[in-house]
């Protein structure tokens, strides 16, 4: 699993950073990729990555300003110069069904696959067997909602050592065993799953926020998450500009951090007075009330480590 950070900038592009857009390429036997979204110049940037737009099955749009929006109606019509029947999946606030099929319609455009827009509200907005995405509002100048992204924990490991002591046949008791249920062999010895399988492999939890001042719901979103993505517009000591603006500073990003309890604490969404040779100092700041603290750049990339077996 692995977060890409295809534009860090708030507002407007500078030179040095686009504006807001995080991918994530979920592992194999998945392999999709999902998108978090789409300032203007998304898919410039993805042509600077081994990511490929034809994986692409979801977005998820936080809010509707325009440095989070205004790439979709590109990307969108990008997309069906590639040949795949696979259906997009775009999620966000109330709005986002008319702006994207506006500029779609008024500009002609004409998608090759199918295009399904879910108008989301708080709660679970996607689930299947390997992952669920929950939504919250947070606190912004208009609706901006955080997503908590969950792998479903995987069953163990096989003892195939122990498998074959026992005389269990390789094939589908295998797969009835993996799965987590007992299996008789025809000399009527029961084989319990839990004598041949090992404990569950723990999902990881990746926490995205759009733009928000600190909240009540970030903490119900990064509680406990592997890896928090939190914006840090400002820098410490702008707290009163934070807040009219609604936005957080790196402390109060580091904060929440803290209190959530997370592994690692990536910050975005930098105001376009710092430069990059600035990101030390805000990373600084963070590390000091949250030791694991990082400033994102332009097409940093983090893995998301697998963590250990549960007990």
């Amino acid at each position: 699993m692995d977060l890409w950070f295809l534009g860090t900038g708030a507002g407007r592009p500078t030179k040095e950073r686009n504006v807001t857009s995080i991918a994530l390429k979920l592992p194999e036997p998945c392999g999709e990729l999902w998108l978090f979204d789409a300032g203007e110049g998304t898919q410039h940037r993805l042509l600077h990555t081994p990511l490929k737009l034809s994986k692409l099955s979801a977005i998820f749009i936080t809010h509707l300003h325009g440095d989070h929006t205004f790439g979709l109606p590109g990307l969108l019509s990008s997309r069906s110069y590639f040949e795949t029947e696979q259906p997009l999946k775009l999620f966000g606030p109330p709005g986002i069904r008319k702006m994207v099929t506006t500029a779609l319609d008024i500009s002609g455009s004409r998608l090759e696959y199918e295009l399904i827009v879910e108008e989301i509200s708080e709660g679970t907005v996607y689930e299947d067997g390997l992952y669920k995405v929950e939504a919250a509002l947070l606190d912004h100048r208009i609706d901006s909602y955080g997503y908590r992204i969950t792998e479903r924990d995987r069953p163990g490991k096989l003892d195939s050592a122990k498998l074959r002591e026992l005389g269990v046949p390789s094939g589908p008791l295998y797969g009835v065993l993996k799965g987590g249920g007992d299996v008789t062999l025809d000399d009527g010895r029961v084989i319990r799953a839990s004598d041949v399988v090992g404990p569950p492999v723990k999902g990881r939890v990746v926490t995205i926020l759009g733009d928000t001042r600190p909240c009540g719901n970030t903490l119900k979103l990064a509680a406990g998450a592997d890896v928090l993505v939190h914006e840090a517009t400002f820098a410490a000591g702008q707290e009163e500009k934070a807040f009219d603006y609604g936005h957080s500073t790196t402390l109060q990003a580091a904060a929440e951090a803290k209190k959530a309890g997370v592994g690692r604490l990536v910050m975005t969404h930098f105001s376009s007075r710092f430069r990059l040779e600035d990101l030390p100092e805000l990373e600084r700041e963070a590390q000091s009330v949250f030791p694991e603290s990082v400033a994102a750049y332009d097409l940093y990339q983090l893995s998301v480590p697998q963590p250990a077996r549960s007990e």
